[in-house]
């Protein structure tokens, strides 16, 4: 199976990167969102509803953490299988747009598509079509060399990204991951939760559950942090160092107006690793994850990437 970079690698103090070190490594989660403006969620029952102009985006999950850390300065390859099609192809262009080194894997099936109805108030509901074969297994020589350059790696819960484990553990990196809108219960998501050091989540899957969830989670595996967001509602961290107590971290209030939710959850991310990077406590990340949040609400798409001078402002630094 042949793979290789599709853009530029950022800019590294060797003289052809392949030894230096590597911020963020993410795997997995890659594809193309087809955004439709709905007058509002859900949609009535109709032959034909009239919509805005329908626009295309690329990214999800994998791509928005990747382009949202690299606007904030960490350098990043993203590694996953794309098709070669016309949405990988944009995909490709998005990314290498973004400066973001994107090393590809042929996928025979296509690449991953989405369509998501976001109405007025920017609440999105999405279609995923995964596409992946069962069973995929991604070739280790793919991956091993950019996993012992790495300072951290990022799991997206995409099926194959699970037989990635045993090798990051090994290598002794630490390891995010992002369950979304788990329920809890749902065994494909439990792996990785209880794999993962930094284990993010989102309450709409979880509900009254959620702190019960988080503090399983911690008990049962080996995360070091669990994140739950909440939207506007803010977001909750519980450490394994902590004292036992569920922080909450209050929502920001978008700079601008809320346009498009679509990768908010992605960019809160970024913002959280960018702070772990920094050598920041979880519940100063969760704020800066809170601030690049809020700015990803105000742009279509998830294009809306908070940078450096933009997320900084009067946190302490741990240490």
């Amino acid at each position: 199976m042949s793979y290789g970079s599709s853009s530029p690698r950022a800019p590294h103090p060797t003289p052809d990167g392949r030894d230096a070190p590597l911020d963020v490594l993410v795997v997995g989660g890659t594809g193309v969102d087809t955004v439709v403006r709905v007058p509002a969620l859900p949609v009535p029952l109709a032959d034909s509803v009239g919509v805005g102009p329908i626009r295309e985006w690329a990214g999800q999950t994998g791509g928005y953490v990747a382009l949202g850390c690299r606007a904030l300065g960490r350098s990043v390859t993203l590694l996953d299988y794309v098709g070669d099609d016309g949405p990988g192809r944009l995909l490709r262009e998005q990314l290498a747009a973004g400066r973001v080194d994107f090393v590809a894997l042929h996928s025979p099936t296509g690449t991953r598509r989405a369509v998501n109805l976001v109405d007025a108030a920017g609440r999105r509901m999405s279609f995923y079509d995964a596409r992946d074969p069962g069973g995929q297994r991604m070739p280790r020589e793919a991956y091993l060399p950019l996993l012992r350059r790495a300072r951290h790696v990022h799991l997206t819960i995409t099926d194959f990204t699970r037989h990635l484990f045993d090798d990051v553990e090994e290598a002794g990196v630490p390891v995010s991951t992002d369950l979304h809108d788990w329920n809890g219960v749902d065994e494909h998501h439990r792996e990785f939760a209880l794999r993962a050091q930094y284990v993010f989540l989102s309450s709409a899957g979880t509900r009254s559950t959620t702190e019960a969830v988080m503090r399983e989670v911690l008990r049962a595996g080996r995360a070091r942090a669990v994140v739950a967001t909440a939207g506007a509602a803010g977001s909750y961290v519980l450490t394994r160092d902590g004292d036992g107590a569920l922080l909450p971290v209050p929502a920001v209030t978008p700079p601008a107006p809320v346009v498009d939710t679509n990768g908010a959850g992605d960019a809160y991310v970024s913002g959280f690793l960018h702070g772990l990077l920094s050598g920041r406590a979880p519940h100063e990340c969760a704020r800066l994850g809170a601030r690049a949040g809020a700015h990803a609400c105000t742009g279509e798409g998830g294009t809306a990437l908070i940078g450096p001078a933009e997320i900084e402002g009067p946190l302490p630094r741990t240490g």
